[in-house]
């Protein structure tokens, strides 16, 4: 895969802190290859977050703009073979060059057909995999995995799939009232184990939006862009995302007013904010 430096230690508030200056400082290009549900807000948050979007699918472009990108992210909301193939030459582009990319595997254990590609695609040894507890345990072959939009899973139970998981990659989220984030820490491969970052707050209203996990996924490709390590990065998109939710909850009437200070909220989180409400709960994985 191509590998950031390991992490040599859980994701700190510091190293949180210091990856959003480096998002804002230098707006990382991220190319997303993702649904037509999605593409839209997903462009908006990274716009809001401090990125910019190129929504390069087609097999004509898709190589050529990963070698160019900061990072890939590739979401199997609704895949298409045209865009399927795009994601093989797009992955195949970015591991050559050397550019960080993330794996979205929505529907992969509900869902023969993209489930047989989700896996192709992760024995490409993405930099990340990032999805809700039933995606994750659908991925890494646990149980029958479910429909995947709108898992109400433990994120919880997903972390013996995520352990699995990171055979084939440096870090591992499952998204949910509280995202389970793990990835290897260590001095070199041979001595790094898997750990558990468990990040509280965020929004119940979050799920009732669109696009919302799709949209974190690309956020993690532009963390991965500017940071030091996949797991840093990782934990970096999704307290990024939970400090917002809550800052656009406490003025939403619902939904819909909610998505749009979502946008807002994304802008406005700041060293300072982050310092104040992020909640992070470190935790040991099992081997």
């Amino acid at each position: 895969m191509p590998a950031l430096p390991l992490a040599k230690r859980l994701p700190t508030l510091d190293g949180i802190v210091a990856a959003h200056a480096e998002l804002r400082a230098r707006r990382p290009l991220v190319q997303c290859l993702t649904n037509v549900v999605s593409a839209n807000f997903m462009a908006n948050v990274l716009l809001a977050a401090g990125a910019s979007p190129a929504m390069v699918d087609n097999p004509e472009e898709a190589a050529g703009f990963a070698k160019v990108a900061g990072a890939v992210l590739v979401n199997l909301g609704t895949p298409t073979s045209a865009q399927v193939e795009s994601m093989r030459l797009a992955v195949q582009a970015a591991n050559a060059a050397g550019r960080p990319w993330v794996l979205d595997p929505i529907g992969a254990g509900g869902l023969p057909w993209r489930g047989a590609v989700a896996a192709e695609l992760l024995r490409q040894n993405p930099s990340v995999v990032r999805g809700n507890a039933s995606e994750i345990i659908g991925l890494a072959g646990l149980g029958e995995g479910a429909p995947g939009f709108d898992s109400s899973d433990d994120p919880a139970q997903a972390v013996p799939a995520a352990v699995e998981l990171l055979r084939q990659c440096q870090a591992v989220s499952a998204s949910g009232p509280v995202d389970h984030v793990l990835g290897w820490v260590g001095d070199s491969a041979d001595s790094a184990v898997p750990r558990l970052l468990r990040i509280g707050g965020g929004s119940a209203l979050l799920p009732r939006v669109t696009a919302s996990g799709c949209a974190l996924g690309a956020l993690v490709a532009a963390y991965l862009a500017v940071s030091e390590d996949a797991f840093t990065a990782l934990s970096a998109a999704h307290v990024h995302f939970a400090v917002a939710s809550e800052l656009a909850e406490e003025g939403s009437r619902g939904p819909g007013t909610f998505a749009a200070l979502f946008l807002d909220a994304l802008d406005a989180v700041d060293a300072e904010l982050i310092r104040q409400r992020a909640q992070l709960m470190p935790e040991q994985a099992g081997a």
